[in-house]
């Protein structure tokens, strides 16, 4: 498994997301951090940096936000409220996943057995008000016990 890890002000967030975006090889990408971690910012620099002109808003209550991109769409799920697997099946979840669209996930884990195992995951943590450490994992398909980081400097 392949890290790469990032550290930022929210004022470099767009850059970090430039970066980021030229780094993945899914379509999944799947957000973990805590409440305020900055999950739905993120998604949402990723938003403009692929051409967007939508803002991305917490789906929490929607549980799925859908937005235009450059000749795709991206559709933004939070599964913070779901109770069981069958809700999710209930609205459709696998049409969304079989779109061959982008699907942003926050709350992965409460889904985690319908994910696709291509999935790339994003970890968000808190350092201070204005500061934040991003990790995406660049192969989670071939989960090792050796993991090599990447620390990338902006």
């Amino acid at each position: 498994m392949q890290d790469l890890k990032f550290t930022y002000h929210l004022d470099e967030i767009h850059e970090v997301a430039k970066n980021v975006l030229k780094h993945f090889t899914s379509k999944t990408i799947l957000f973990h951090g805590d409440i305020g971690a900055g999950k739905t910012t993120f998604i949402n620099a990723l938003l403009n940096v692929m051409g967007s002109t939508d803002s991305a808003t917490s789906p929490t209550f929607s549980i799925v936000n859908e937005y235009e991109v450059l000749n795709n769409r991206v559709y933004h799920f939070d599964f913070y409220r779901i109770e069981s697997i069958e809700e999710a099946y209930n609205f459709g979840i696998e049409e969304y996943l079989n779109s061959n669209q982008w699907i942003f996930v926050e709350w992965p884990e409460n889904v985690e057995e319908l994910l696709p195992a291509n999935a790339q995951s994003i970890e968000i943590k808190v350092i201070e008000e204005n500061k934040r450490s991003l990790k995406l994992t660049i192969d989670q398909e071939r989960l090792t016990l050796n993991t090599a980081e990447t620390e990338v400097n902006l």
